[in-house]
């Protein structure tokens, strides 16, 4: 659940536009959170946060995926039942979204009682339509992706495409979904949906694997325990993956008790997750759904790999970057500042300690956090700490202003949130220009060019409060240091305050602490 600042804030918004339900993939709780969990919960928080400042009835969905076959092994080595060791783990990720500043409105995990009670009743609906029968089969399994893969699909040597572990070969009896019979109905989806996933190389991905057929899919498993049972044959348990898919849906029933947030919100207008999950998101998904009878989600967004020295960070490679160090060090606002700026959404993104210093320094602590302590000192220094008011004699930069605005509102549009940020930062760099070219220093030593400082002193503060807007999706609490140093409200940050002039008038400023301190470079590591 959010943090109780968060909710305050947040709640502050007027819900003026349509539901908005965003998901994250659930985290699989087989080991401590990494850096990729951080950069997927980071990107939706940035993209719910800006729905909310534009008055969207926002509802944002992570949590943990629970059970199979890692779960219970990992339980065991750790002398410990499978719930117990879920519950340490879920905690962490739970803890991760805290300090990721997410406000995500609910946290489910797959051991829920509503939950697991919810997926018997689906499943056991298709087993009831028909959709849903029992067979044997064989085949590689790799149990890190809980996923059968075909022989030419694997590495060399028998290893799992992802994970580059050995493969068992598993035979059994389960009980199988029709995915082959929901072929040409997803087809037809993908082509009346021309951008339902992004971005587009993912989206052709997707349909290739429909195109060249579709297996049907084994649902259950009989060597499993540690999973929700199969409601009419409990020796056997629903495939880790069905289990986990079914929470986006499973979460609106319990979320808010008493409230139907299935009719508020369904379908999801946007899922979040990793390019390693295409199939099973932009695939299977659809096709359950489509068997159940239910709307299918508006768009996917299927985000890259960050890289570290050219390779995809995975736990079984032991070549994860464990964000605390930098959120320590830094702060939680440069790490989600980095991954929104340096890492184009859809794209791979390589991590590195020197990328980020520069970052810090160069941008946030230079050209944000100084541009700022300069602003509040000079309206304390030559105005007694009151932002003049506007002259009206800045139309031209107001104009700019206002298209800077619209840019970032169609990149936001577009899930362009890297772009976003250049445009954002674009004013950034632009009002610490229109500081050099005013030079209020020099204004001040006139006395007949007072008016001239005023303006100067205002569009300054104004640019800075608008500013402040366009990034706080991206560096909430930043901007709300910002916002208050410049004698405005932190909590209104909705867009439609971006606008020249609607700050609060003859605001007292209050000089603060450097919003970025100075960090020793040396201190970071990758």
């Amino acid at each position: 659940m959010r943090s109780g600042r968060a909710v305050d804030l947040l709640d502050c918004f007027t819900v003026t536009g349509a539901p908005f339900y965003i998901t994250t993939p659930i985290y699989y709780v087989n080991a401590d959170p990494h850096i990729g969990h951080a950069y997927t919960t980071i990107m939706a928080d940035i993209i719910a946060r800006h729905h909310r400042q534009r008055g969207d009835d926002v509802f944002f969905l992570t949590g943990t995926d629970e059970h199979g076959a890692k779960i219970a092994q990992s339980a065991e080595r750790a002398s410990r039942a499978p719930k117990d060791h879920a519950d340490a783990l879920s905690q962490r990720f739970r803890d991760l979204g805290g300090v990721l500043n997410s406000t995500h409105d609910f946290f489910i995990r797959t051991t829920d009682p509503e939950h697991e009670a919810a997926v018997a009743r689906i499943v056991a609906g298709l087993h009831d339509s028909g959709d849903v029968y029992r067979d044997s089969y064989g085949g590689w399994y790799c149990t890190a992706c809980e996923a059968f893969y075909n022989e030419g699909d694997l590495a060399d040597g028998r290893r799992c495409p992802i994970h580059t572990t050995p493969v068992d070969w598993l035979e059994e009896e389960n009980w199988f979904f029709r995915l082959s019979a929901y072929r040409d109905r997803l087809l037809a989806h993908y082509d009346a949906h021309p951008d339902w996933v992004l971005p587009a190389a993912r989206r052709n991905e997707a349909r290739r694997m429909i195109e060249a057929g579709l297996d049907d899919l084994s649902i259950s498993r009989a060597q499993i325990a540690w999973g929700v049972p199969v409601p009419w044959d409990p020796e056997q348990t629903i495939y880790v993956w069905i289990d986990a898919l079914l929470n986006y849906r499973t979460a609106l029933d319990y979320a808010r008790p008493g409230e139907d947030l299935v009719a508020r919100y369904w379908p999801p207008s946007l899922q979040i997750m990793a390019k390693d999950i295409l199939k099973f998101h932009a695939v299977i998904w659809p096709a359950m759904l489509l068997a159940a009878g239910l709307e299918l989600p508006e768009r996917l967004m299927i985000h890259g790999y960050l890289l570290k020295g050219g390779e995809k960070m995975s736990k079984t490679l032991g070549n994860v970057v464990d964000p605390f160090p930098f959120i320590e060090r830094y702060g939680i606002d440069a790490l989600r500042y980095y991954l929104a700026r340096e890492v184009r959404f859809g794209e791979d993104g390589t991590f590195t300690a020197e990328g980020f210093e520069q970052r810090y320094a160069g941008e946030l602590a230079n050209e944000l956090g100084n541009l700022l302590n300069r602003t509040v000192n000079m309206i304390g220094r030559y105005r007694d700490g009151v932002v003049p008011a506007d002259r009206g004699a800045d139309g031209a930069l107001a104009a700019e202003v206002a298209a800077t605005v619209d840019a970032v509102r169609a990149a936001h549009e577009a899930l362009d949130i890297s772009r976003a940020m250049d445009e954002a930062w674009a004013l950034v760099r632009r009002i610490n220009r229109l500081a050099e070219e005013r030079a209020p220093w020099a204004l001040a030593k006139d006395p007949e060019r007072a008016g001239e400082l005023d303006q100067a002193l205002f569009s300054l503060a104004e640019g800075l409060r608008i500013a402040a807007l366009l990034v706080w999706s991206v560096i909430p609490g930043s901007a709300e240091r910002l916002l208050s140093a410049l004698g405005q409200d932190p909590a209104a940050v909705a867009l439609d305050d971006a606008r020249w002039g609607a700050g609060r008038a003859e605001a007292r400023t209050a000089p603060i602490p450097p919003l970025f301190p100075r960090v020793e470079p040396e201190e970071a590591e990758a």
